[in-house]
């Protein structure tokens, strides 16, 4: 305060001399628990950020002169606010209590509060430390990743907060069970398709409810058919071959028969190509459609291929190797031989 103010304001002087004497000296004599001469301030205060913050302080009739401190700052003296900020107001002044609060409180009000009173020409003094919680707030988490199978995965999570934020990892996924780190970092070393999915990183230190964001973390690889079944078709109707197959990124499908390339739009045939499967499709099946088809699957990262067989209802099909033969030609085979039993 400037040499004006204290010669306009005289008494104001010396209430603030005095006050910040009074902390500069050890002059006053610390409240201790126990002290019947004067009671102790509340005990530390916890509170939320964005909360209000109530700082209370027990008086008696002795007491002259009071006022609250910031560190060296005067936040009230008696019912005179000395502090510019609009957050802190006087709540109570009476014979029993001073009291103020802080509103919207930020971490920047953390720290030492002291309620200093004058009572019988000897100050003295009580201290409560304000604390601020902060919720937790994920500040930084790594993108989404592709990568290849077999290869391998950093993921991070940065989060604030106090209390510090416990950090978790986990993947969402059905076969997955409990975390899979309790860290900062995650580490997937050798990653397989069956790891791909979601990852959650979750920030909590029990201020307030956990904050979650996630990761998707996509593992290629080449093509994997896994259903390619041999289907028999008598001659007039429709038939259909079905080929399916998993991969990442999704498969191209290429059907042939024998060695020619069916192409999309051939008469009495349709190709319908799906992200994970392809459907080879006769709508008027005939002699010439019997036979052996094949399947390719391909992709970035490779191709891979099936082989079936459309044939029709009196053939013999091997599955193992793909052979099929039309049943009727043994059997006529068979007639002479039996023709000839009879006579003997």
């Amino acid at each position: 305060m400037g040499v004006g103010g204290c010669l306009a304001l005289p008494w104001r002087c010396l209430v603030v001399l005095c006050l910040r004497l009074l902390f500069l000296v050890p002059a006053g004599v610390p409240v201790r628990s126990g002290d019947a001469t004067f009671p102790k301030a509340m005990d530390n205060v916890t509170v939320r950020q964005g909360e209000s913050a109530t700082l209370r302080c027990s008086v008696d009739n002795r007491v002259t002169r009071v006022a609250w401190l910031n560190r060296s700052s005067i936040l009230y003296a008696g019912n005179d606010k000395w502090c510019l900020d609009p957050r802190v107001v006087l709540l109570a002044n009476t014979k029993t209590q001073y009291s103020i609060q802080i509103q919207d409180v930020d971490v920047y009000d953390e720290g030492p509060y002291t309620c200093s009173v004058q009572t019988d020409n000897h100050p003295k003094t009580s201290r409560v430390h304000l604390i601020v919680q902060v919720s937790p707030k994920i500040i930084e988490i790594s993108p989404d990743v592709s990568i290849n199978e077999g290869g391998n995965v950093s993921l991070t999570c940065l989060a604030t907060g106090r209390p510090d934020p416990t950090i978790t990892w986990r993947h969402i996924s059905p076969k997955a069970v409990g975390f899979i780190s309790e860290d900062e970092y995650l580490e997937i070393t050798g990653i397989t398709r069956e790891q791909s999915g979601e990852y959650e990183c979750s920030a909590s230190n029990d201020v307030s409810a956990p904050v979650v964001q996630r990761v998707k973390v996509t593992v290629n690889y080449p093509p994997y058919i896994s259903d390619a079944k041999s289907t028999g078709v008598p001659v007039g109707q429709k038939g259909i071959l079905l080929c399916e197959a998993s991969a990442v990124p999704s498969a191209d499908f290429q059907w042939y028969k024998d060695d020619k390339r069916l192409a999309e739009g051939q008469k009495g045939l349709k190709v319908e190509n799906k992200p994970f499967f392809s459907r080879l499709t006769f709508f008027n099946v005939s002699e010439q459609d019997y036979g052996n088809y094949t399947c390719v699957a391909s992709n970035q990262l490779g191709n891979t291929n099936a082989s079936m067989i459309l044939y029709g209802p009196g053939a013999v099909h091997d599955g193992n190797n793909g052979a099929w033969r039309r049943s009727g030609c043994a059997w006529l085979l068979l007639l002479p031989l039996a023709h000839l039993a009879c006579h003997f």
